[in-house]
């Protein structure tokens, strides 16, 4: 069983992964789908135990852009003895703006949301409990270009949350991953 947790920014293609990649296989939890409840939270954490309860991998589809958000996420998925992914989604601010002014309805966020959480942005790491980790990139042609995740790189300065480089000690490689590289 899995924990899929997608990382990024919003309008970075997290969304639009999930429907491509996991719609079929996974549940689909996003605090996007309650914005009234008075404790999203408590509620995600509620979605994620009943669809591991009924057996069922789990995509987390929010920002999730810090350790600590992360924690307790990860902390429920060892609960019930899941693996736990990690897609980082690089991408440039200005990138998400474009594509968020694209958007409509409530799915478009204001500006400022977006630089707010580029300030939080915290590339994850396998020292937080993650199995495996991968990039996420969005290819020229819309299609999505996945990698393995190598700790000790830096992030290029275009993709990069904030002006510090932030850099890991290099931990073991993950496995080959699932889903089928440019595919999208």
């Amino acid at each position: 069983m899995d924990l899929i947790l997608l990382i990024g920014l919003q309008a970075s293609g997290k969304s639009t992964f999930y429907r491509t990649h996991f719609a079929a296989t996974h549940e689909h939890v996003s605090k996007d789908l309650f914005p009234n409840n008075r404790n999203p939270n408590k509620r995600q954490l509620q979605l994620i135990e009943n669809a591991f309860q009924a057996h069922r991998p789990v995509v987390v589809d929010n920002t999730n852009p810090t350790v600590e958000i992360r924690e307790p996420l990860i902390q429920l998925g060892r609960t019930y003895d899941a693996r736990i992914i990690g897609y980082y989604f690089e991408s440039e601010v200005r990138q998400c703006i474009a594509r968020n002014k694209q958007r409509t309805g409530k799915g478009k966020v204001p500006d400022v949301a977006i630089y707010v959480t580029s300030r939080k942005l915290t590339r994850p790491t396998y020292a937080e409990g993650f199995d495996e980790l991968y990039y996420v990139r969005i290819a020229d042609n819309g299609t999505f270009t996945v990698q393995g995740w190598a700790e000790n790189e830096t992030i290029p300065l275009q993709s990069q949350p904030s002006v510090h480089p932030q850099v890991s000690p290099p931990i073991e490689k993950p496995s080959q991953h699932p889903v089928r590289q440019n595919d999208a």
